[in-house]
């Protein structure tokens, strides 16, 4: 049985291009606060959400990461792993403090992916559309000093949010057989890429990129991992 709620899902596309219109502050908060109900490990609540608005600050972020939907969203909000509250919410019972480490950074990371997946899909079922920017962690240092992110945060993603100018169409996903398995894994063969890059060049048609699915994959993960990331986690006591 498909609903209401389950079409809007299924109709989910990235939109980039937005016009000047703008969001209504009191749907905003909606839409944010259907986010937060996501689930939280523990109840923690490991992030926070900078809601980014204003021409100026938009303009100070496109500088840093150049790309359009920053500059021309209704608003953007940049998504935070946050240990800060949890720094000051276990001194009040004890002098130790251990942030570090990949489970807490898991845990930050997972609890605010859900929240802001949360909020798309409010701002979709609302006639609203948007599109996630991870790319901002290129320069989580220069963000974060522009949010004034203290100790123990770290910026993860953006969301730029507005009233989509152009609906792109659907993009096919794997298919369901190559993602979803019964009981244990099963490891697949490389047809299965071949078969999902000709999958994506026969949807995009002329539109096509200039390198498959693959390649883009190969890109990503055929050379070392960028490092800024890291440091920025270092430097904000949350990896040793």
């Amino acid at each position: 049985m498909v609903n209401d709620m389950i079409k809007v899902m299924q109709a989910h596309a990235s939109v980039r291009n937005f016009t000047t219109e703008k969001i209504p502050e009191e749907i905003l908060k909606v839409m944010i606060e259907a986010g937060r109900a996501a689930s939280t490990w523990k109840n923690f609540q490991s992030y926070s959400i900078i809601n980014v608005h204003t021409v100026e600050t938009k303009d100070k972020i496109f500088e840093l990461q150049p790309q359009k939907s920053i500059k021309n969203a209704s608003n953007f909000l940049v998504f935070v792993g946050d240990l800060n509250r949890a720094e000051k919410a276990t001194k009040l019972h004890t002098d130790q403090f251990y942030p570090e480490g990949t489970e807490n950074l898991l845990i930050s990371s997972v609890d605010a992916s859900l929240a802001a997946q949360n909020t798309l899909l409010a701002a979709e079922s609302l006639g609203y559309g948007g599109v996630f920017v991870g790319l901002i962690r290129d320069q989580a240092a220069e963000l974060s000093a522009l949010l004034n992110l203290p100790d123990y945060t770290y910026p993860l993603f953006g969301l730029a949010l507005g009233i989509p100018a152009r609906q792109n169409a659907v993009k096919p996903r794997l298919p369901y057989e190559a993602v979803v398995f019964d009981e244990r894994y099963q490891e697949q063969t490389s047809q299965v890429i071949q078969d999902y890059d000709q999958m994506q060049a026969d949807f995009a048609g002329e539109r096509r990129l200039t390198s498959t699915w693959s390649e883009r994959i190969a890109a990503q993960f055929g050379a070392p991992s960028q490092t800024v990331t890291l440091a920025n986690l270092q430097d904000k006591g949350l990896m040793s």
